[in-house]
């Protein structure tokens, strides 16, 4: 689609506005486009409205199809809802539906369940749609029944079709007007009008940011599942959602100095050498001790268990201005409900782990050049709606939290906060950008370099203490990802932090409650610089090199497994026999009862067996002992292995 980042959009307009015109060349660059037509068939006697027809036929190209659903109106959400991801589809129009969908011929019908079906075919379609539509609430009342209904029908569906798309465009006189969010990309020959000045750029106020409902409900929490074969049909998500418990408010208040527990600092250690006395062969883990030592403090144990009930939280909130210069217009958005829908590498990685997916809406920040992100009464709720989020996770019988973000510009946000909590540069800490077909972005970098900078220069004589730095630099993501910090600590849950936004709010939450840092593990740093900085001054080395960049939350359950692994090992396997663990063949000669008569000695060989001569030698099968499943917890009794025999020299490797 030539608007950048955005799946579905619908185009409203007046008789003879040019809306189909603009829908069409919406969809130009597109390879095949399927045309769905829901008006019923002309009247043979109709010779205008035929030209019409045969005129809209005319410009279509040849490598479009066309697809009819004037029979049946509920089949048009069904063509939505079917259609994959690789897909273009225009509908044209949504007037010709309503139509027929008021048709004698189709009634009696619930007309509201039909248009709600529609739009959630459109919220849920993989698709990229563009759908055309009447725009008739601009003229007189209908002075018919049947009128005054078409119009209310008409009406409805295009509330309903709008809220479900990402876009949405009002053509005037062949003049085009974005009226959700805000102006993308127009494609190429499309007449556009004079933009007006957004997000303070004039040099007016930026426009008001939403407050997060402190006390209200918490999102959705979706549980992923694989898909059963690989059959599965394109479309099929792979979520079942469960709605989160509701929690009381606590009423505390977040300052700096609170007092939260820290990890166990016994446990870690006693791990670690307890490693060294396992039948681990080789020289055992490596840096992946780490793994060990982090679970077991957090866990309060020598002999930690893997992370089973795992939690992934995507925090969605845009920052307008320079610092998501470069950024895919609605490309934030799209990822956002592309986890929803359970769909995307974050929710087949957590169908993977069988991890819960909670996507959670972040405020929105405004532009930091020209002022505050975030006012102070939004900084407090957005902290303590973190601090809820993790409350409910550890009620709900969570054992890890995975931190990621999907924000515009929420990048250079953090690389922001880590300037002014760092004293680092803007330019050694801002990541390259990348546009959407993975090509460097100079002029945008250069862009949120300079916005950092001015951020920075209007904060100069501003205090730096942790809520400020939220409200001046941070915004609402990380004010959040902070909140989830610190209410995490506090229920002994640990942390993978995965990005710049869960490290930036690593920097913050440390001075607010410098336990919090304890309480994170950082996986891998992506090769972002700001992450490199942020792990450097919080002591988190990064347990791997991979330099991976699935996006926040993704690389760090790309990993997850490895570290499972890890755990299992550590929790499961025997002392070595060199360490006073039991001997393979000690413990089968053991097995046999005092009472017991021995088992006849074999026969000595009455002579050696000739070389080559292997009719006359017996068969001598090895015999290999079936492992023990491990179990979730650590095993407590030796397992009965009669495995190869030990080194004779009692060298352990170490």
């Amino acid at each position: 689609m030539s608007v950048e980042g955005w799946n579905t959009v619908l185009v409203l307009g007046g008789i003879r506005s040019g809306k189909s015109e603009f829908a069409e060349s919406l969809v130009a660059d597109a390879p095949t486009v399927r045309y769905v037509a829901t008006s019923a068939a002309a009247d043979p006697d109709d010779t205008e409205w035929a030209a019409r027809l045969a005129a809209h036929r005319a410009r279509r190209p040849g490598s479009w199809t066309t697809e009819e659903t004037a029979e049946d109106p509920r089949r048009l959400a069904d063509v939505l809802a079917s259609a994959g991801p690789n897909e273009t589809l225009l509908v044209d129009d949504l007037g010709g539906w309503v139509t027929v969908l008021l048709d004698p011929a189709h009634q009696p019908a619930d007309d509201v369940a039909t248009i709600t079906e529609l739009a959630d075919a459109v919220r849920a379609s993989e698709a990229r749609i563009v759908l055309v539509s009447p725009e008739v609430g601009l003229s007189l009342v209908p002075t018919t029944p049947l009128g005054r209904a078409f119009a209310d029908a008409l009406g409805a569906a295009n509330r309903a079709v709008a809220d479900a798309c990402d876009a949405v465009a009002l053509v005037v006189a062949g003049q085009p007007a974005w009226l959700k969010p805000s102006a993308p990309v127009p494609p190429a020959g499309v007449p556009t009008r004079a933009a007006a000045p957004a997000d303070g750029l004039d040099g007016s106020a930026p426009a008001a940011v939403a407050t997060v409902p402190a006390d209200g409900p918490l999102p959705e929490v979706l549980t992923p599942t694989v898909p059963p074969a690989p059959q599965t049909p394109t479309g099929t998500t792979w979520t079942t959602p469960t709605m989160a418990l509701p929690v009381v408010a606590t009423g505390l208040v977040i300052q700096p100095g609170m007092e939260l527990p820290m990890p166990d600092e016994y446990a870690g250690p006693q791990a670690v050498q307890r490693l060294g006395t396992l039948d681990l062969p080789g020289a055992g883990l490596g840096v992946l001790e780490r793994v060990v030592e982090f679970a077991a403090a957090t866990q309060g144990t020598s002999t930690p268990t893997p992370w089973t009930d795992v939690r992934v939280l995507l925090l969605h909130g845009d920052h307008a201005g320079g610092v998501a210069a470069g950024a895919p217009v609605g490309e934030s958005t799209r990822l956002a409900r592309q986890a929803r829908a359970g769909r995307g590498a974050l929710a087949r990685l957590a169908a993977e782990n069988g991890a819960g997916l909670q996507v959670v809406d972040a405020p929105p920040a405004a532009p930091i050049e020209h002022g505050p992100a975030l006012d102070a009464d939004t900084v407090e709720s957005a902290l303590r709606y973190g601090w809820r989020l993790a409350e409910e996770a550890a009620e709900a019988g969570v054992r890890l939290l995975v931190l990621g973000a999907c924000g515009a510009g929420a990048e250079a946000a953090a690389a922001a906060v880590l300037v002014a909590t760092a004293g680092a540069e803007a330019p050694t800490v801002l990541g390259r950008v990348h546009t959407a077909d993975g090509e460097i972005d100079d002029a945008a970098w250069m862009v949120r370099c300079a916005t950092v900078r001015d951020a920075l220069h209007r904060t100069r004589r501003s205090p730096r203490d942790a809520k400020d730095i939220l409200a001046e630099l941070g915004g609402g993501d990380v004010a959040v990802a902070c909140g989830v910090l610190l209410g995490a600590t506090a229920r002994r849950v640990p942390v993978l932090l995965d990005g710049p936004v869960g490290l930036a709010a690593g920097m913050v939450a440390r001075d607010l409650a410098g336990q919090a840092r304890h309480w994170c593990l950082l996986v891998d740093h992506g090769g972002h610089p700001a992450v490199r900085l942020a792990a450097d001054v919080l002591g988190l080395t990064p347990l791997l090199d991979l330099r991976l960049d699935l996006g926040e939350g993704a690389n760090a359950l790309a990993a997850l497994p490895l570290l499972r692994s890890v755990l299992a090992l550590a929790g499961s396997l025997p002392v070595h026999p060199h360490h006073g663990g039991p001997d393979d063949e000690a413990s089968g000669a053991a097995a046999t009862t005092p009472d017991a008569e021995p088992e006849p000695a074999a026969p000595e060989p009455s002579a050696p067996v000739a070389a080559g001569d292997e009719a006359a030698q017996p068969d001598v099968i090895p015999e290999f002992a079936e492992p023990t499943p491990a179990g979730p917890g650590p095993t407590t009794t030796a397992p009965t292995d009669t495995g190869p025999e030990p080194d004779p020299s009692g060298r352990r490797a170490g």
